[in-house]
């Protein structure tokens, strides 16, 4: 009897969920195309096309995060390990007195 009950629990779901993964859930919307671009239909001569709301917020808020993002990369600080390196190297040649300009060798 309890055997009856755990498959009826856990074979009905299961059996759901595979059907949903194959692509046997209910069909989506069809837009039949247009010929127009975006399915828009081309302004009368003189009309001015009417912005959506969301078009204006993505604009701003999409050039905005991109020059807030250059500016972050412009003036991020060199935190490269060679540069690091070559700055302790200087400062311990010039500890000990050593030179630290490069002659040219001829």
């Amino acid at each position: 009897m309890s055997s009856v009950i755990a498959r009826s629990f856990t074979r009905t779901p299961f059996r759901r969920v595979t059907q949903l993964s194959r692509g046997g859930g209910p069909a989506e919307g069809y837009n039949q195309p247009t010929g127009y671009l975006f399915g828009e239909k081309p302004l009368a001569p003189g009309a001015k096309r009417v912005k959506e709301d969301w078009e204006r917020m993505y604009l701003y808020g999409f050039m905005g995060t991109m020059a807030f993002g250059a500016a972050l990369v412009y003036y991020k600080p060199d935190s490269n390990v060679h540069t690091w390196a070559y700055r302790e190297a200087k400062a311990r040649m010039a500890a000990r007195g050593e030179t630290v300009e490069y002659k040219k060798q001829e």
